[in-house]
């Protein structure tokens, strides 16, 4: 984004404060008192209600409210950070609502990314470099690290903390005031301080079109993950044992099992490099 561009189709409101070289996109508009800063680019039929605040190098898609008292965009709550260049990309169709804070990456080029068709209710908070998918509901006051990882259809009830660098499978459900300390696997719901697994998103899983038998083997691989006296690699070489027919869901969910329990993906794992850098 090197000059600015507002669409002739656009509305803003005359209080609007929008930095010279802003793009703002097709019938989108710009409320009272909203102040758009440097390098940020809004996307076609985009709302932004009254005081949203973007601070800087922040994209957003098409077709996206963003209500009062957001602020996106903002440097990252890291001693590491060293005013360097870094991003905030937020996909298309997002609900983003009061009062909502999104913080920019650590580390030159490093973008905070936001998918498509997410629900973030009030006072949530998104850490930097955190990667979110579609289609997740974070319910209000949920706050998550930097560096957390959120694959799609999560939904999140209130008053969750999720700890940097955990990884939350697809399909997964967290209670409402429940501490994330490690990975949550796909299709799992979890609950408490520190959260655990105690069964599958059987819902989740049936609404989405999963069927009965992938939803059952999949319960079976819970049971012997987490409820019989196996460690982690006895149960997988259970699963292994019971010759359960193959699918997308139940790969997935042994992929992401093993690579956790390997230490290539984040928190349970990656415990070193999660406990040098500062909580967002």
């Amino acid at each position: 984004m090197n000059e600015g561009r507002i669409d002739p189709s656009a509305t803003i409101h005359e209080t609007a404060v929008i930095a010279p070289d802003a793009i703002i996109g097709r019938n989108a508009q710009i409320g009272a008192y909203c102040v758009i800063g440097p390098q940020v680019s809004v996307g076609d039929d985009s709302v932004l209600h009254p005081a949203v605040k973007i601070l800087s190098h922040t994209t957003i898609g098409r077709n996206c409210q963003v209500f009062s008292e957001a602020v996106l965009g903002g440097p990252p709550q890291d001693h590491k950070f060293e005013n360097e260049q870094s991003f905030v990309q937020i996909g298309d169709d997002n609900i983003i609502r009061e009062c909502v804070t999104i913080h920019r990456a650590t580390g030159e080029g490093e973008a905070t990314r936001i998918g498509n068709r997410n629900m973030l209710m009030s006072y949530v908070h998104i850490g930097h470099n955190c990667q979110i998918g579609d289609d997740i509901t974070f319910a209000s006051y949920v706050g998550l690290s930097g560096h957390v990882l959120v694959e799609d259809r999560v939904n999140f009830g209130g008053i969750c903390g999720i700890h940097q660098f955990c990884r939350i499978g697809t399909l997964a459900m967290i209670g409402g005031m429940s501490g994330v300390a490690m990975n949550i696997p796909p299709y799992a719901l979890a609950n408490g301080r520190p959260a655990r697994v105690y069964d599958i998103n059987k819902i989740g899983l049936k609404r989405v079109g999963i069927s009965i038998r992938v939803r059952n083997d999949l319960r079976l691989a819970y049971k012997l993950l987490y409820h019989s006296n196996l460690n982690m690699s006895q149960a997988l070489d259970a699963i292994d044992r019971e010759g359960l027919e193959r699918s997308p869901e139940l790969d997935h969910l042994l992929q992401f099992i093993r690579s956790s329990r390997d230490g290539k993906n984040f928190r349970g794992n990656n415990q070193q490099e999660a406990d040098e850098s500062t909580v967002a």
